[in-house]
């Protein structure tokens, strides 16, 4: 179900030479209505089959499709529905893929797999800071744009990059991009007043840092207009994710931190309640649910919540923005468009507000797509990791990666009707820094398997127990399905390129 947005203050119309002008400064927004239904038009989004491994476009004018990729951070599942923008102009006229999922649940090492196309224990990008943690953890001279760049295409990207990226050289740019529109730490998580780093030169924009990559993106789309080479854009928003300065009605520090919407959606949302899940306010059972929280706790969280939907309507403003100016310039048909997050999120979920824990509501993103030859409508199961997108990404623009990649083609997979079993690895490391797993494991089908540093077991059926309360490891009726995950996650927790499950051990459900 698709909730509407409630009443708001409606932003007069702008007209299209100033909107022209006010991208260029990073101002522009565009009303969420602006974006008409994808109704009509639509041939070249028609259905193909699981064998329709061809890449050239049903539409446009040239051999290769354009690819726009929207990222998030710390969107979960259950915030999708809060996005009528996205769930009208993707969700309705593409394909969503309900098993996304991010191996190694945090910023970081996430963002890394969409640049490198491997787990975290292969591009070293394992946390946020410390050892192994982080933008200096990271060796950019190799990854997608790169690939893009020699196969003919144009790359842009905006928003943010990794952790800690422009705090020792805010000018720097890094390889591959044609484009380069990256907000420099720690100004990321201000969401006004954000400093970004525009192709080597440092500027301060003062609007919420949504409607900047808004505006930065709706301009790139209008000057590739009519261009004969292809492009890549990649738009990466902070929001939902904390920060912004103390508001008047924010919970106390000491409980959690909480995200900045624009002013123009604060307390939209205010009678939102929180999920209503089994794990909703449960603890025990694992080795990452607190057993008890408190009434405090509880309601910060629950406005925690409220401020993170609304902070995700100018990103959803922004989408509808994207797709109106794709469909003003005549690249809509020939433009992929994907639209995932970084990692899920737990709010209140088994007596947490995080991630980084191999729970359901961690592991699984959203993740959608629309664009040439994908179905309209439909759902697909088979799980997508974000590895995995950026080497998909890579075959749709015949793009030969120059990395030992641990993903897999998924776009054939993406247009199927069949869903897939398949082995996925996961893994995580300390926050502060640290080189060792705190956990690694596997999600296979509907089973959950984890081993901690201490060697605890943990199983989950996620079938049988959705809301992952009880751990079934010492459970002699699962001691079968332990035993073979247990094997999995030896061959696997150290995979690397060909030695990594690859799509031959799909299973068909």
């Amino acid at each position: 179900m698709t909730h509407s947005r409630p009443s708001r203050k409606v932003v007069p119309a702008v007209a299209a030479i100033a909107v022209g002008a006010l991208a260029v400064t990073g101002l522009a927004y565009v009303e969420s209505g602006a974006a008409s239904d994808e109704s009509t038009g639509a041939h070249g989004d028609a259905h193909a089959g699981a064998g329709a491994g061809a890449r050239k476009p049903e539409g446009g004018s040239r051999s290769k499709p354009n690819i726009l990729m929207f990222t998030v951070d710390d969107m979960t599942v259950g915030d999708l529905p809060y996005l009528p923008n996205l769930n009208r102009l993707v969700v309705r006229q593409g394909t969503q893929l309900t098993q996304g999922l991010a191996p190694t649940p945090i910023c970081v090492p996430a963002r890394a797999s969409l640049l490198t196309g491997q787990y975290a224990h292969n591009h070293g990008a394992l946390t946020i800071e410390g050892a192994g943690g982080g933008f200096k953890s990271f060796e950019d001279a190799d990854t997608l744009p790169v690939w893009l760049r020699r196969a003919g295409y144009d790359t842009y990207f905006s928003g943010k990059y990794l952790n800690g990226y422009g705090m020792q050289d805010p000018t720097y740019v890094p390889p591959g991009w044609t484009g380069w529109r990256g907000s420099v730490d720690m100004s990321t998580y201000g969401f006004y007043n954000t400093r970004y780093n525009i192709n080597g030169t440092v500027v301060k924009r003062s609007a919420h840092n949504s409607d900047v990559l808004n505006g930065f993106t709706t301009e790139v789309i209008g000057d590739r207009a009519g261009s004969s080479r292809p492009w890549f854009m990649w738009t990466n928003f902070v929001a939902p994710h904390h920060g912004g300065s103390q508001e008047s009605d924010d919970p106390s520090v000491d409980l959690l931190k909480t995200t900045m919407p624009a002013a123009r959606d604060r307390n939209q949302f205010r009678n939102l309640d929180l999920p209503n899940d089994p794990e909703m306010w449960v603890g025990g059972g694992s080795p990452w649910a607190p057993r008890t929280t408190t009434a405090a706790y509880r309601a910060a969280v629950r406005e925690s919540n409220q401020q993170r939907i609304e902070s995700l309507q100018s990103v959803d403003d922004a989408v509808g923005a994207a797709i109106a100016k794709l469909r003003r310039t005549g690249e809509l048909k020939n433009t992929y468009v994907i639209f995932t997050s970084d990692n899920g999120f737990l709010v209140g979920h088994h007596n947490k507000d995080g991630k980084l824990v191999p729970y359901d509501r961690s592991l699984r993103v959203p993740m959608i797509v629309r664009g040439p030859g994908i179905p309209k409508g439909e759902k697909v199961a088979t799980p997508t990791t974000n590895p995995d997108v950026a080497v998909t990404i890579a075959a749709i623009a015949g793009a030969r990666p120059s990395r030992r990649v641990d993903g897999v083609d998924m776009l054939d997979f993406w247009r199927s009707s069949t869903d897939f079993d398949r082995v996925v690895p996961i893994e995580a490391y300390p926050v502060k820094g640290g080189r060792s797993r705190i956990y690694s494991g596997i999600r296979y089908g509907r089973f959950t398997y984890v081993v901690t540093k201490g060697g605890q077991e943990v199983l989950f059926d996620r079938a049988a127990d959705p809301g992952e309360l009880r751990n079934l490891a010492k459970r002699k009726r699962y001691a079968a399905t332990l035993r073979k995950l247990r094997r999995m996650n030896r061959t696997y927790r150290d995979c690397a390129g060909s030695t990594c499950p690859k799509t031959e051990t799909f299973t068909a459900r």
